[in-house]
C-alpha cells in the first residue's frame, strides 16, 4: 500500500537572519503532523525583480519557485510587516506567479507571530494579493501565534508548546482543508 504524504511548501517573507517568522516555519517543519511533509522555501532573496515581459527561460530562482510550488500540495506563509504591508521580496515571489498561475487553486493560510495590534497591514495585504491568484484561502484556517525572542530555545526552534501545539493545528487543519477540496472534486466528476 502507497503512503499518501501531503506537501505543504513553507514561505517565509523575512529574509533576515534570525527572523522570527522564519523560526516559527522552522519549527512547523519540525512540529508538523504524520503525513506531512513541511518543505522549506530558501529562495526569496535570489528572486529577480519582477519584469512581466522578461524573456524565457526564466530566471534559475523563479524556476526553482515555479518548482517548488508545483510538488505543493498547500502552502503556508508566514510574514513580517514593513511600512504597513508586505515585505517587497515577498510581494515580488507573489508577483512571479501571477502569469503562470502557479497558486490558483493552491489550498494557502498563513501564520502572524506578532502580537495583536500590529501586523494587520501584512495580512491584509496579503489576503488581497492571494485573492488576485485565485488562492484558496481559508482564513478561518489562519492563526495569530504571538512569539518572542525569549520563546526561541538553544536548537533554533520555538520551544513553546502552545506555539508548538498551534502551529500543528494550523498544518492539521490546511491539509484537512486540501484533502476535503480533492473530495469535492472528486464528487463532482472534476478529477
Amino acid at each position: 500500500m502507497r503512503h499518501c504524504v501531503t506537501v505543504v511548501l513553507l514561505v517565509s517573507g523575512s529574509t533576515r537572519v534570525g527572523s522570527t517568522n522564519s523560526t516559527a516555519l522552522r519549527t512547523v517543519r519540525a512540529v508538523a503532523p504524520d503525513g506531512v511533509e513541511a518543505r522549506w522555501y530558501g529562495g526569496l532573496a535570489e528572486l529577480p525583480a519582477f519584469v512581466p515581459d522578461a524573456a524565457e527561460p526564466a530566471h534559475p530562482a523563479v524556476l526553482d519557485l515555479r518548482r517548488q510550488l508545483a510538488a505543493a500540495d498547500a502552502v503556508l506563509f508566514c510574514t513580517p510587516e514593513y511600512a504597513g504591508t508586505l515585505p517587497g521580496s515577498l510581494k515580488n515571489l507573489l508577483d512571479w506567479t501571477v502569469g503562470t498561475g502557479d497558486l490558483y487553486g493552491k489550498p494557502v493560510a498563513w501564520l502572524t507571530v506578532v502580537a495583536t495590534g500590529r501586523g494587520t497591514g501584512a495580512t491584509a495585504a496579503l489576503a488581497s494579493v492571494l485573492g488576485y491568484l485565485g488562492a484558496d484561502v481559508d482564513e478561518a484556517i489562519c492563526a495569530r501565534l504571538p512569539l518572542s525572542r525569549t520563546d526561541i530555545g538553544e536548537d533554533g526552534l520555538v520551544a513553546s508548546p502552545e506555539f508548538r501545539a498551534g502551529a500543528a493545528d494550523v498544518v492539521r487543519r490546511l491539509v484537512g482543508h486540501r484533502r476535503s477540496f480533492d473530495n469535492g472534486r472528486i464528487d463532482d466528476g472534476i478529477r
